[in-house]
């Protein structure tokens, strides 16, 4: 598709997710390792995850979460000419875990690749695709966050085994024209990546063909370093978001943040002054998703219809790499 003579921008059209079925509470934790639902209640706000079956591979709930995605959008799979999978957890090393969804929801011939940034993963993930729907190189695109965390997890490692779970949620962007003086646009308003590798050590897994043929390794953590670069990080990318637009925090009408830690999320509401009935939080019940987080909170969010046409949505997360980002979407 040729570049447009006009500038498009991307409004999303639907929202999808799914969740393993097994879900481990923090009791069933107590009896594996030196933990109790109260040390990990107290510190992050989690209670339960939701953990992939045997055989059961991250590909399969990008799968289902698409076709969740598709269906609220009311698309057919056939209108999809690009998918960018956001996942740290592919079901190989190569091809990407991109291609079979694409071919699972037959949609041959569209663009299909991943996106590596971990948490921030679907931030990433929402600006490579609007970039491509912007500019008319597609015009329906598939964005996905899909995780099995829980199969590079040290399970002796109270310290990072506690806090992460399996998913996937997705949403469907169309690209649309912009028209002339048109006042308040849907759609998606700006979006805001960065990265610093010299903090590679505080978040990363201890494995790779690369580095270490044959072994996949493990989630590796310093949790004191990640809370203090995610509030100054966070807090930063909010600001350059809003900024950006023209807004100020009394604009934000929903904050649908990456779901690592509940202090971490109630911090950035505090900081927005945001009530806490206008942050969708999962935390609670997901755990950390990894890139699936954003998208399972906007699935749910748009399941019990807490968003509406026209209110202003920010999304932000961090995560290993450093990796970090913000999106700005008129709903």
């Amino acid at each position: 598709m040729s570049a447009p003579d006009r500038l498009r921008r991307s409004i999303v059209i639907g929202c999808g997710g799914y969740l393993p079925a097994r879900i481990v509470a923090n009791a069933e934790l107590e009896s594996t390792m030196d933990t109790s639902d109260a040390w990990i209640s107290e510190r992050t706000g989690i209670l339960q995850r939701h953990i992939a079956a045997d055989g059961e591979k991250t590909s399969d709930l990008a799968i289902a979460a698409s076709r969740s995605a598709l269906a609220h959008a009311g698309v057919e799979a056939g209108e999809v000419d690009l998918i960018v999978l956001a996942t740290t957890t592919p079901d190989e090393t190569f091809p990407a875990t991109a291609v079979r969804v694409q071919a699972a929801l037959g949609c041959p011939g569209s663009i299909a690749f991943d996106v590596q940034a971990v948490c921030s993963g679907f931030v990433y993930a929402l600006a490579i695709a609007d970039n491509f729907l912007r500019v008319g190189q597609a015009r329906t695109a598939l964005v996905i966050g899909a995780e099995t965390f829980s199969r590079i997890l040290d399970w002796n490692d109270r310290g990072t085994a506690v806090l992460f779970g399996d998913g996937a949620g997705a949403v469907v962007l169309k690209a649309v024209d912009r028209v002339e003086g048109e006042a308040s646009p849907r759609g998606i308003l700006s979006t805001h990546l960065h990265a610093d590798g010299r903090h590679h050590d505080a978040l990363f897994a201890d494995g790779g063909p690369s580095s270490t043929p044959g072994r996949v390794g493990v989630v590796r953590m310093n949790g004191r370093e990640v809370f203090r670069h995610a509030v100054e990080k966070l807090s930063g990318v909010v600001e350059e978001a809003l900024a950006a637009n023209g807004f100020s925090p009394s604009d934000i009408d929903w904050l649908v943040p990456h779901q690592a830690n509940r202090r971490i999320i109630d911090g950035m509401a505090r900081k927005l002054g945001l009530a806490p009935e206008r942050v969708v939080v999962t935390v609670d019940r997901h755990a950390n998703t990894s890139a699936a987080s954003i998208p399972l909170a906007l699935w749910e969010a748009t399941k019990s219809d807490r968003i509406a046409p026209g209110d202003i949505v920010l999304l932000e997360a961090i995560g290993g790499g450093l990796t970090w980002g913000a999106c700005v979407i008129r709903w």
